[in-house]
């Protein structure tokens, strides 16, 4: 199945072909039915928190998955209430021990958990099915329930569970309280799944929503013994736009270029571990923060894309867990909304504020001892929303030149190289290509992974 595009209805509403499609994914797909409720399973995780972080708090922290938060537009009116969000994510590396980071960031008011438990998914069951051997509740400060306050993140306490790279992980989140849905990761291309009551123990859901988003969670760490080289590891960050965010490949098949890269480092079998973190938004810009022009249809659903690179770089990059290596790709969007409609043209950019704004990510990312690679910027002529022209043409050529010549990035991946079409280098190739001439197909994601070198990432 493939996802909605809403990211950019926009495009559609002023085409008039997309009436009512906004509102169709923002409004009744979380008015909920009642499931029946059985009580939670007993706790089984090994030791209280106290005791397990003291007894492990030599070990280093590697994040294995993790999406960035962002605010929701006044239209979004979605509420939980007295439900559980069933939510699947796919590890990149592994570990003996998990821990899960809960945000509000963008709440206005304090996000009651009323229990929370991770798990891997049921080999043998449904989307929603968990495999119960491994089951594990998660607390907070050793409280199975907590308060998260507004505008704060939280971190869960270790767990000890077993997780393989490359594997699925399940966290029910229990929100007791009437909960606005103000933290969130509008487009996963993962469904995940809502139910009523609290059945975070329960094997399986039955579901009376399922969503293809992220809500509350946004990371994943684990742990492992140094003994088995597990102190080496660290993690590569993808900082980037729908591009790396998965727009447009197949929902649930984990076909995001990170994710294909994450297959690739784990099938080479480096010295040392490399988790990869994918820190995409759809309709992110590198300058500039959501700030759609009033009365156009994009208020109702820029501020999915995020805070700017320049802003979010300290919280979803430098902060991560285990950050060593830093992968930027941002650029299209910058050139693009302003001649879309979906930014106002006073933020009209060009190709050297662009550049600008790589060299103080560059020099954020060398500041904590980041390596930093810059990723080309992709052709996108012929574009179905309206990005492309002569003027954004010519500011991609100067960006992407001076990303391949100055030497200031400590590496270069060369996306646009790898993707363009030879008869015609303004343009993707066609099996690269979703259709939409931006954004590239599953087999362009696995082509951008592909051209990753990972001797950088070594």
């Amino acid at each position: 199945m493939r996802p909605n595009t809403t990211r950019f209805a926009f495009l559609r509403d002023r085409a008039g072909r997309a009436s009512g499609y906004v509102v169709a994914l923002l409004t009744g797909a979380l008015l909920m039915g009642t499931a029946p409720s059985t009580p939670a399973a007993p706790d089984d995780s090994p030791a209280s928190a106290g005791s397990e972080a003291g007894k492990h708090s030599g070990r280093a922290w590697v994040g294995t998955w993790s999406t960035t938060p962002t605010a929701v537009p006044a239209s979004d009116t979605t509420v939980f209430e007295d439900q559980t969000i069933r939510q699947t994510v796919r590890t990149s590396i592994g570990g003996d021990r998990v821990r899960i980071r809960l945000s509000n960031e963008f709440g206005d008011r304090p996000l009651a958990i009323g229990e929370a438990r991770i798990a891997r998914r049921a080999e043998d069951g449904g989307p929603t099915a968990v495999d119960k051997r491994t089951d594990r509740a998660l607390t907070f400060g050793g409280r199975s329930s907590v308060t998260v306050p507004a505008g704060a993140p939280m971190l869960s306490d270790p767990v000890s569970l077993r997780v393989p790279a490359g594997s699925d992980l399940v966290v029910s989140i229990h929100l007791p309280e009437r909960t606005p849905g103000s933290t969130v990761h509008a487009f996963a291309f993962q469904h995940n799944h809502v139910a009523s009551g609290n059945v975070t123990g329960h094997a399986d859901i039955t579901p009376t929503a399922t969503v293809d988003r992220w809500y509350f969670l946004t990371g994943v760490s684990v742990s492992a013994d140094r003994s088995r080289g597990a102190g080496k590891a660290s993690a590569v960050i993808a900082l980037g736009d729908s591009i790396t965010d998965g727009s447009d490949t197949e929902v649930n098949a984990n076909h995001r270029w990170p994710d294909f890269l994450a297959r690739r480092l784990a099938e080479a079998r480096g010295p040392y571990p490399r988790g990869v973190l994918n820190q995409g938004i759809s309709g992110n810009r590198l300058l500039h923060d959501p700030n759609p022009p009033a009365g156009t249809g994009a208020e109702n659903y820029a501020a999915y894309f995020g805070q700017s690179a320049l802003r979010r770089f300290d919280r979803d990059v430098a902060a991560q867990p285990g950050a060593e290596h830093v992968i930027v790709l941002l650029g299209v969007n910058d050139l693009g909304h302003p001649a879309a409609g979906t930014a106002p043209a006073s933020e009209k950019v060009t190709a050297q504020d662009v550049i600008d704004g790589h060299r103080q990510l560059i020099a954020r990312a060398h500041e904590r001892g980041l390596k930093a690679y810059g990723g080309t910027i992709l052709p996108f002529k012929g574009d179905t929303f309206g990005f492309h022209s002569k003027e954004s043409e010519a500011a991609r050529q100067a960006v992407n030149h001076w990303i391949r010549t100055s030497g200031e990035y400590d590496g270069v991946i060369d996306f646009d190289r790898a993707l363009r079409d030879p008869a015609d280098p303004e343009r993707l190739l066609p099996r690269y290509d979703s259709g939409d001439h931006l954004h590239p197909s599953d087999a362009g994601a696995e082509a951008m992974a592909d051209a990753v070198p990972l001797h950088l990432l070594r």
